[in-house]
């Protein structure tokens, strides 16, 4: 029985540890494919996403992917299956609110076309940046945020302003209608029940760089905090090893 006949779908939920690991499948299958790959083991689809094939294995029976014994997978197929379970078959509107630095390369970004996202808005609220052209966008003022959402139906807002505006931003968009945030604000955003919010902290992705770095390096599992209590120095946890503040559970749910 091939993977493409036993396309039936499982009657539980997709563990959220699946689902953040089935981008990092799709990319490296994307990879497969462009190079005119027609199937793949689960070692070595495994291997390309750098994790075991035992829990890639796992990871795909939730979609009711199960390949077939001694071919493996086909790539055109799980590319499908993977990018409709994402909502990747259908265009995914998103604004992107602060044009600083970081808003200026994430709109220039050329991923987000060819992965179903189409940014509509580059908002600001700065005069001096507004009316610019930046990737082929003209920066509106904030003060457009809800009609920009309304006449382009936004589904997702990228949040990249400084932490003191994040929340009113938050705040705006939800209201508007958006229950999708992603932020990069170095801040925690409050949203009512029904909106989703995913943070990217790249202190916390450094942080848990470091920790590994020196686990590998042969470091000691005890750390001196520095002066003024700043995180990045701890005492061994429960979870062993002494990772930075927040890195055992977030290991954890992205090792499950």
């Amino acid at each position: 029985m091939t993977s493409r006949q036993n396309r039936h779908r499982p009657d539980r939920g997709i563990p959220e540890a699946t689902v953040a690991r089935l981008p990092v499948y799709l990319r490296a299958l994307s990879s497969l494919q462009d190079r005119g790959v027609a199937t793949v083991s689960s070692e070595e689809l495994a291997a390309a996403a750098g994790v075991n094939s035992a829990k890639l294995r796992k990871d795909l029976s939730h979609l009711g992917s199960y390949g077939t014994r001694g071919v493996g997978y086909e790539v055109e197929y799980l590319v499908y299956q993977i990018s409709r379970e994402l909502g990747l078959t259908q265009d995914w509107v998103v604004a992107i609110i602060g044009v600083g630095n970081l808003g200026r390369a994430l709109a220039g970004y050329g991923g987000f076309a060819s992965r179903g996202f189409r940014v509509a808005g580059l908002l600001d609220a700065d005069d001096s940046i507004v009316g610019q052209e930046i990737s082929g966008m003209t920066v509106r003022h904030i003060d457009r945020l809800e009609d920009i959402i309304a006449d382009h139906g936004v589904s997702i807002a990228v949040i990249a302003t400084p932490a003191a505006a994040a929340q009113g931003m938050c705040d705006r968009v939800v209201a508007a209608g958006v229950t999708s945030v992603l932020n990069f604000a170095p801040v925690v955003l409050s949203v009512p029940d029904g909106v989703d919010v995913r943070k990217v902290d790249l202190s916390i992705e450094l942080q848990i760089l470091a920790f590994h770095e020196q686990r590998k390096a042969g470091g000691p599992g005890d750390y001196e905090p520095v002066a003024g209590g700043i995180p990045g120095a701890v005492v061994a946890d429960a979870a062993g090893d002494g990772a930075p503040p927040g890195a055992a559970q977030y290991i954890e749910a992205v090792e499950a």
